[in-house]
C-alpha cells in the first residue's frame, strides 16, 4: 500500500510541474510531442520490422549483416525519440496513468523488447554473416518475438489515447 501511495505523490507531483501544465496548456507543445512519439514509432518499428524478417529468412538476397548495419541506428533514434517523448505525454497526465493497466502492459512490452534487443546484439552481432548459410533458431525466435513486442507496445499506446 505505502508503494501505490507513493507512485500517486510522485505522478501528482510529476503532472503538477511547470513543465507538465506547459505541455497540457500549450496550443502546440502536446501535439508536437505527440507528432514525434509517431516519428519515434516508425522510426523503431519500420527498421526492426525489415530486420527482423530478414533474419526469419525473407529477403534472402540482401545479407543480414549488411541490412543491420543499415537498419539499426534508424530502429536506436527511433527508440531515443520515443522515450524522450514518451516522458513528456507521461508528464502531461501522470496520475491517470501511472496506473492504468494499458500503460503498464506497453511498459511490459517496451522492457522485454529491450532486454530482447541486447541480447541479441550480445549473442549474434559478432556472428550475423553466419546467418546467411544458417540461421540460429534461437535467434530466430529472438527475431519472431520482437516482431511481437514492438508492434505491441505501439497498438497498446494508441489505445491509451481512447481511455
Amino acid at each position: 500500500m505505502e508503494l501505490a501511495t507513493s507512485a500517486a505523490t510522485l505522478a501528482a507531483s510529476i503532472e503538477g510541474s511547470a513543465f507538465a501544465l506547459w505541455i497540457r496548456s500549450s496550443s502546440w507543445a502536446y501535439p508536437l510531442v505527440n507528432l514525434i512519439h509517431l516519428l519515434g514509432l516508425t522510426l523503431l518499428i519500420g527498421p526492426i520490422g525489415l530486420l527482423d524478417l530478414r533474419m526469419l529468412g525473407f529477403g534472402r538476397r540482401f545479407p543480414v549483416a549488411a541490412v543491420s548495419d543499415a537498419l539499426t541506428p534508424y530502429a536506436a533514434t527511433g527508440l531515443v525519440l520515443l522515450v524522450a517523448s514518451g516522458a513528456m505525454l507521461f508528464c502531461a497526465d501522470a496520475v491517470p496513468l501511472h496506473r492504468n493497466a494499458l500503460l503498464q502492459a506497453k511498459l511490459c512490452c517496451i522492457v522485454l523488447g529491450l532486454i530482447n534487443a541486447f541480447a541479441f546484439r550480445r549473442i549474434w552481432s559478432r556472428r550475423l554473416v553466419d546467418w546467411d548459410q544458417q540461421p540460429p533458431f534461437s535467434g530466430r525466435v529472438q527475431a519472431a518475438l520482437s516482431l511481437l513486442l514492438w508492434p505491441s507496445a505501439g497498438v497498446l499506446g494508441r489505445l491509451l489515447a481512447y481511455q
